[in-house]
């Protein structure tokens, strides 16, 4: 269990919350985060490449000269591997790289890396009524100087529920990544520098992921 200081909208320290999550053991949590992050970045794959081979390349079907007599190299077909706009030898073919993980594993890993990342966690409390009229993007990076976050620092921001001002007012920000309590990934927590989550996304991420 982690106690995590939750601050208002003016970076004030308002009250504690606690992290509680099962998790991996030690010798194992790093195992299964990389088998998680492997298989998300995989899934991620389209895998439709794909080159022609000499047989599915057009033309080529008449033998370019005699066998011999002419001086110059035997050929049999001008869509060889060897000729300028010739198959392709060993190029790649459409495929599946899907990873297979089962769920109670990918949790796991999920809950692992989140814990993981509790010194980079900042924990706010909800924001969503000062945008209630509009996105304001400028709000919003005024927000984050007063959470103690630099301007280069790449962000996720953690949301309970859509929030369609805030979203606005992120997106806009280059470094900023938002995403909602349901759709937590390993790739997205182990890939920002710090974490912005709101109390009720804190209790939601405990709610849904915890064991």
């Amino acid at each position: 269990m982690v106690n995590c200081v939750v601050r208002n909208w003016q970076g004030e320290e308002v009250g504690e919350t606690t992290l509680e999550l099962r998790v991996a053991k030690q010798e194992n949590a790093s195992h299964i985060v990389h088998r998680a992050l492997t298989r998300q970045l995989n899934n991620a794959r389209q895998g439709n490449a794909c080159t022609k081979t000499r047989s599915e390349v057009r033309g080529g079907g008449r033998k370019p000269w005699r066998q011999k007599g002419t001086g110059r190299a035997r050929a049999g077909s001008i869509r060889s591997p060897l000729w300028r706009g010739g198959g392709v030898i060993f190029g790649p073919k459409p495929r599946d790289f899907e990873v297979k993980m089962n769920k109670r594993e990918r949790r796991l890993a999920l809950r692992t890396a989140f814990y993981s990342r509790t010194e980079d966690l900042i924990v706010v409390e909800d924001f969503a009524v000062q945008f209630s009229s509009r996105p304001k993007t400028k709000d919003l990076l005024s927000a984050i100087a007063r959470w103690g976050i630099e301007p280069d620092t790449k962000i996720l921001l953690i949301l309970p529920e859509p929030q369609l001002n805030v979203y606005l007012s992120g997106r806009n920000i280059e470094l900023m990544n938002v995403i909602l309590a349901t759709s937590l990934n390993v790739y997205d927590v182990l890939a920002a520098d710090k974490i912005i989550v709101t109390s009720t996304a804190i209790a939601k991420i405990q709610e849904i992921y915890g064991e």
